[in-house]
């Protein structure tokens, strides 16, 4: 059975995603939707999508689609999740499910209601590095008591990661620092009790703080120090150094380092060392297998409660 998709929003992540299904057997991509319906069909017409439109209810009338993928902006997120489950489609939304908490506990309730395969993109899950380390806290070779993160961008103006202008404004806490704070927790093994955020001046255009510093603890003892900036004029992305019982890793997406910088091959295994690719394939074969997939809004919904916390705090 060929799996027919819809993806939403033919933007940077949108493109990483289409450039990910084209290595996937037995997928296709029937429909495209984005804001700009020139662009769209632009788009859809390098990847060979044949339905294009501008809005997301077109895609959901389509009796053929089985799935969807949303690449939109955050505020839509939660709502668009919503409209799929609701239109019996299963959904992968790339990060965050939601910026206010009681949205993603709706989209947590309708997924149980319905069986639909619901999962969020926390591609630290699926990136090789990350998992190699998994791996080895799964084996009983490596525990977390330590993780040390940085994500850093220069963004002081409204852009996208191709350098083109946003129609929304991105978030340090609701976006980038629940990657963080879902991996931690993912890789203690063990529930945040803990989380503290300070927050460095707004900025007077973009309303959003541009550096932000967050302290996390899990029930098992182990700790997170998460720096967040929009300001760094440096190597742009999140890297995460971890510090454990038997050793220290350092993953910079899919690739991974030890303590003394030397490279490690996390190749074994791998059909790609894509983490977006390795992402689509879980939710493939968990619709598939009818089966929870690794990253299901209701595995990351935890992520969302200390996010809103942190949000009180900050705001307080």
């Amino acid at each position: 059975m060929t799996i027919k998709v819809a993806l939403a929003g033919a933007g940077a992540f949108g493109i990483k995603h289409l450039d990910g299904i084209k290595n996937i057997a037995d997928v296709e991509v029937v429909s495209l939707i984005s804001r700009d319906l020139d662009k769209t069909r632009e788009v859809a017409d390098k990847y060979g999508i044949k339905h294009v439109s501008t809005e997301l209810a077109d895609a959901l009338a389509i009796k053929e689609v089985d799935a969807v993928i949303l690449c939109t902006p955050t505020q839509m997120h939660a709502s668009q999740s919503i409209a799929c489950l609701q239109a019996g489609k299963h959904v992968q939304v790339e990060i965050p499910l939601c910026d206010v908490y009681k949205d993603g506990q709706e989209v947590a309730a309708l997924q149980k209601q319905t069986g639909l395969v619901a999962m969020v993109g926390h591609t630290r899950r699926f990136n090789p590095s990350h998992q190699w380390v998994h791996k080895k806290i799964q084996a009983g070779e490596f525990n977390v008591q330590q993780m040390d993160v940085q994500t850093y961008f220069f963004r002081r103006t409204n852009m996208n990661a191709l350098g083109q202008p946003r129609s929304w404004t991105d978030h340090l806490l609701w976006h980038h620092a629940a990657h963080t704070v879902d991996l931690f927790a993912y890789q203690a093994g063990s529930p945040i009790v803990k989380a503290n955020a300070i927050q460095g001046p707004i900025h007077p255009a973009l309303g959003i703080a541009m550096d932000m510093s967050i302290q996390l603890k899990a029930a098992n003892g182990a700790i997170c120090t998460l720096s967040l900036s929009f300001n760094n004029d440096g190597p742009l992305g999140t890297f995460f150094r971890y510090i454990g019982d038997t050793g220290t890793y350092i993953a910079r997406y899919d690739d991974l380092f030890n303590g003394k910088e030397e490279k490690i091959d996390v190749s074994q295994g791998y059909v790609s060392m894509n983490g977006i690719e390795l992402q689509d394939r879980e939710f493939f074969a968990a619709i598939r297998e009818g089966r929870e997939p690794n990253s299901s809004v209701a595995q990351v919904l935890p992520c969302y409660q200390v996010l809103h916390d942190l949000e009180q705090q900050l705001g307080a």
